[in-house]
């Protein structure tokens, strides 16, 4: 049995913006931080993403570990009590990754715990799913609020595609923007953090979580046709959870990264799932200001949500956030505020 569980506070460190407010306010305004990189297109051009205006000039595992702890500093700030009692999943990308910007997880642990000013914890949990990440944590999150391991979990994400080797391996397999290229992402990095308790009236809660896998992935070996089973499986869970049905969705948010086959997949879950009368249900991205920021984007999406809904401009309640990876992963939350 899973326990419902509140998102309680929220850290953002982005391209537009160092903190939770000012990056939601950004994304809001439909601004972006995308700008030519030190990296070239293979064309002579240089590469557009979206990079972090940092302070230093950190890199590698030294610049992500202070990313993420930022994040989960001012989640804290927030929550001042749950510093000592909180569990920390933390959201990688995908090891087999080309051009995964960590190389060991333990160190970057031990520079979080440093930065952060807390003992590392025996009982981190890290999951390297890449995009879908957050889904995955949340499952173990409310899992583990339950057992009564843990008073607040931690759910923090952090990722780069700004790496040589990463940006020449997706440029040699056409998946980036460029001039030449109109269907590929711009990569970006970011650093997000959600900290969940135990539910409470009038909370931000979690009612529906559903995980699955698309066969048709994007790199798949059989060229199987895209039907968005993967993704109509995860909502179809979460919905069963809630007890609703699709057309009593407010919104989405959607790590809809640039490419076509994402949203072709977003538009296939929603197209054999939603029946019958229904209100307009916005889909917000935060790719159109980050560009792909992986591991980070599902913490991301449920902060951009939860600021939302507290600063009452949520395009309706409840909300769907999605994500989905190369290989096939794919999840799907429901959350809401609960009013009675």
């Amino acid at each position: 049995m899973s326990a419902a569980i509140d998102i309680t506070a929220v850290g953002m460190v982005t391209a537009v913006g160092l903190d939770a407010p000012s990056s939601c306010a950004a994304m809001r305004a439909r601004l972006d931080g995308f700008q030519e990189t030190r990296f070239t297109a293979g064309n002579g051009d240089w590469l557009k993403g979206a990079p972090i205006p940092l302070p230093r000039n950190w890199i590698g595992e030294k610049r992500l570990a202070h990313l993420v702890a930022a994040a989960i500093c001012e989640a804290f700030e927030t929550v001042p009590q749950a510093r000592g009692q909180t569990a920390l999943i933390l959201c990688l990308p995908e090891e087999a990754r080309p051009g995964r910007p960590l190389r060991d997880n333990a160190t970057l642990l031990r520079r979080i715990a440093e930065i952060v000013e807390v003992e590392p914890q025996t009982s981190t949990r890290i999951v390297a799913h890449g995009r879908p990440s957050g889904h995955v944590a949340l499952d173990r999150a409310r899992k583990m609020i339950a057992a009564g391991e843990t008073a607040y979990v931690m759910i923090a994400g952090v990722d780069s595609y700004l790496t040589a080797a990463s940006t020449a391996h997706y440029l040699s397999e056409e998946r980036l923007l460029t001039a030449d290229n109109p269907n590929g992402f711009i990569p970006g990095e970011a650093a997000a953090s959600i900290l969940c308790k135990p539910a409470e009236r009038g909370g931000f809660r979690l009612f529906g979580l559903g995980l699955s896998r698309e066969l048709a992935s994007i790199y798949n070996a059989d060229d199987l046709p895209l039907r968005g089973d993967g993704m109509t499986n995860a909502y179809n869970t979460a919905f069963q959870e809630t007890g609703m049905e699709m057309n009593k969705l407010g919104y989405r948010i959607s790590d809809l990264i640039g490419e076509q086959f994402w949203f072709k997949q977003t538009a296939l879950a929603s197209l054999r799932l939603l029946r019958g009368r229904h209100e307009f249900q916005d889909l917000w991205s935060p790719a159109e200001s980050l560009g792909n920021v992986g591991a980070a984007v599902v913490p991301l999406m449920i902060g951009m949500a939860w600021t939302a809904a507290r600063k009452g401009y949520a395009a309706g309640n409840p909300v769907l956030v999605e994500a989905s990876n190369d290989a096939g992963a794919c999840g799907a939350a429901v959350l809401a505020t609960r009013v009675a």
